[in-house]
């Protein structure tokens, strides 16, 4: 009789060991849940109160503060207040309670920056989003145009309100005013080009100077209009000794290679397109060659105006840095952020200054027009301007020079720069116009 009690204590005891395990494994379901949901609410709701594109939240806020305490309810409810014996701790439970930690201090930190005092990433964030033409969206994400204006507002560019004085460039050789001097002029007389290594903001920045102007161009991709090459395809299709990428453009309907343009685009005498220009900071124009081989910058440039001041070879995208000698006015950063960059000057001289800047793989540094403009001043710049960066930003060599600064070159033409495409790849993108130097 014993035995037989005994046996029946133990069946009903395996009966309900799996019942209470599963009861057990239901409430830490229901227990670590919030833990997940409470953070996640809390930044959809801050994003909300300032984002117009991301969020839209067609009703009241109090739906979040509703749910947000009822979630917080059902966590506190599950929770057993009394004193536990100390257990070993699972491997797993070791992980899942790291991972709740991190990705609580992720979310604490991400809100932080977006919408906290320090501004300085706010500043940068939205100045290098809205001075892009395909990822202004991001910041729209996470910002209202009211926020985006003052930010803007107090990070702009007042370019010189000037026509090019081209009489300012006599293409006579000067004598060594500085060590900027010195290091443009200072080379063998049978060289069509010298670059100086530089470094941006602990970026590397290649600075070309072009010795004869005649022998600065623009080239177009094959597909111009519709469909963008690399650089170095445009390069290397053109013999080019020296190429770096041109003017702004934006995507053709159903292309994504940049294949359209902006503005007028004019090569070797024949206009290629003639669109208005227009950006979100309202500045640049027309950067140009003429036909006597002088740099000029033209606001509010068409294709007809430009022909008339004999510009064989021009793209458009902007700011204006330094018109006539005198730099721009740039308050704040000017509006661009920091990121790769690209720009075109002239000396008195008539030697040409190119000049590509790297950003690093987090897109967080480069140049900014500020940087932009002092570099191309202390090289004696008299006009320049800068064109598109970003990704876009590349130097391209043929191959047996390209090697000389870099051993990533496997093809005839290469990149000497360090190119970072959105994905963060170290890699470039399409483009329809380059600046290319011709033999």
């Amino acid at each position: 009789m014993n035995n037989i009690e005994k046996t029946e204590v133990l069946t009903i005891d395996e009966e309900l060991i799996p019942k209470k395990k599963k009861k057990e494994k239901g409430k830490i379901t229901l227990r670590t849940l919030p833990l997940l949901f409470i953070p996640f609410l809390g930044v959809l709701s801050i994003i909300s109160a300032h984002s117009t594109k991301l969020i839209i939240i067609p009703i009241n806020y109090a739906i979040y503060i509703l749910l947000s305490l009822f979630i917080v309810l059902l966590f506190v409810s599950f929770i057993k207040f009394k004193k536990r014996k100390k257990q070993k701790l699972k491997i797993k439970t070791i992980i899942f309670r790291i991972f709740i930690i991190v990705y609580m201090a992720g979310c604490i930190i991400f809100v932080f920056l977006l919408y906290g005092p320090y501004d300085k990433f706010r500043t940068w964030f939205i100045s290098t989003s809205m001075s892009t033409m395909s990822h202004q969206y991001l910041c729209k994400w996470f910002y209202s145009d009211e926020e985006i204006s003052k930010v803007l507002n107090e990070n702009y560019v007042i370019e010189i309100n000037e026509e090019t004085d081209l009489s300012l460039i006599d293409n006579e050789e000067t004598n060594y005013k500085n060590d900027y001097d010195k290091q443009i002029l200072t080379r063998d007389k049978n060289q069509p080009y010298k670059i100086i290594e530089l470094k941006i903001n602990g970026q590397k920045a290649y600075l070309a100077a072009i010795y004869d102007p005649s022998k600065v161009k623009v080239a177009v991709s094959k597909g111009v209009g519709t469909s963008g090459q690399y650089a170095t395809k445009i390069a290397e299709d053109n013999n080019a000794i020296l190429a770096t990428n041109g003017g702004g453009y934006g995507n053709a309907p159903g292309d994504t290679t940049g294949g359209r343009p902006t503005g007028v685009t004019i090569s070797n005498g024949k206009v290629i397109t003639d669109n208005t220009y227009s950006s979100d900071a309202q500045s640049g124009g027309l950067i140009g060659m003429t036909k006597d081989n002088k740099l000029v910058l033209i606001k509010n440039a068409t294709a007809k105006k430009a022909l008339t001041q004999n510009v064989r070879d021009g793209v458009s995208w902007g700011p204006f840095l330094i018109v006539n000698g005198k730099k721009s006015f740039i308050k704040g950063n000017g509006g661009w952020g920091y990121a790769a960059r690209t720009a075109i000057g002239q000396r008195e001289d008539g030697i040409i200054l190119l000049l590509v800047v790297d950003s690093n793989a987090t897109r967080t540094k480069g140049a900014s027009m500020i940087e932009l403009t002092e570099i191309m001043y202390n090289y004696g710049a008299v006009n320049a301007a800068n064109l598109d960066g970003g990704t876009s930003s590349v130097m391209v060599l043929p191959k047996n020079e390209a090697l000389k600064y870099t051993s990533d070159c496997e093809k005839n033409y290469c990149y000497i720069n360090d190119p970072i495409d959105s994905s963060l790849s170290h890699k470039t993108r399409g483009i329809p116009t380059a600046i290319i130097i011709t033999k």
